[in-house]
């Protein structure tokens, strides 16, 4: 049998409907642009519901939208309001973040814009814990995956590596205090894998000193990319 001769039309129909029900919804999208056959095939509203179920639970029982026909319409639809959303988030963290730095304050409204636009776990997936973008924003889908929305580690460190992004680092440095003033020479910080992160090898402390923010205890908390370039000062709190 002749290469050419591998094809959709070579399977029978309940085959290229199992092949295509293990695939993501971009793998699927382009596995349609395979041919008529498997177009056909890609487009088919069973395999879409189980999309949609997966990523949107809640709105399993609001999928025929007047303005599509089908679920996978529904579905590109959702998507392009999610990815709209996710890049307001996306602007918000490269506008204030200097020389590869942030603030605590705008992580933590990175996080909390995430949470109010209802984000679930295959939304940051998609979204945020992509190589392109700033590592800043790969440890901001992280820590809400891990924090907010309590996914199971193992789920999320499996995003990493095939996000191929588990070998990026942060750095976080932060100032403690004592009676309000702070405390000479006591700066400290920490330089961590994502993947440890997730797995708890810097024993939380991380992700800890990240949720208490600027409190009373810590002067300033500054997070970093170690390979951005910047020498990672803390700025002088008046």
């Amino acid at each position: 049998m002749s290469q050419s001769d591998y094809s959709y039309s070579s399977l029978p129909k309940e085959i290229s409907l199992k092949i295509a029900s293990s695939l993501e919804a971009p793998a699927l999208s382009s596995l349609a642009c395979c041919s008529r056959d498997w177009q056909e095939i890609c487009v088919s509203d069973c395999l879409w519901k189980s999309l949609l179920k997966e990523r949107w639970p809640l709105l399993c029982g609001a999928d025929k939208d007047p303005n599509f026909k089908d679920r996978r319409g529904f579905y590109v639809k959702q998507h392009e309001e999610q990815k709209r959303q996710a890049e307001s988030v996306i602007n918000l963290v490269e506008q204030r973040s200097l020389f590869g730095s942030l603030n605590v304050v705008d992580y933590l409204h990175a996080i909390s814009c995430l949470e109010r636009m209802q984000f679930g776990f295959r939304d940051v997936q998609m979204l945020l814990l992509k190589p392109k973008l700033n590592v800043l924003l790969n440890l901001i889908g992280l820590h809400y995956c891990l924090n907010n929305l309590q996914v199971p580690a193992f789920h999320i460190t499996e995003a990493l590596w095939s996000g191929k992004i588990a070998d990026r680092q942060v750095c976080v440095k932060w100032r403690p205090t004592s009676n309000f003033r702070r405390i000479r020479g006591g700066d400290q910080s920490r330089c961590v894998y994502l993947k440890d992160l997730v797995k708890g090898e810097d024993d939380g402390e991380v992700l800890t000193v990240l949720e208490r923010g600027a409190t009373c205890e810590l002067s300033r908390v500054q997070v970093s990319d170690p390979f951005s370039g910047s020498d990672g000062k803390l700025e002088k709190i008046l």
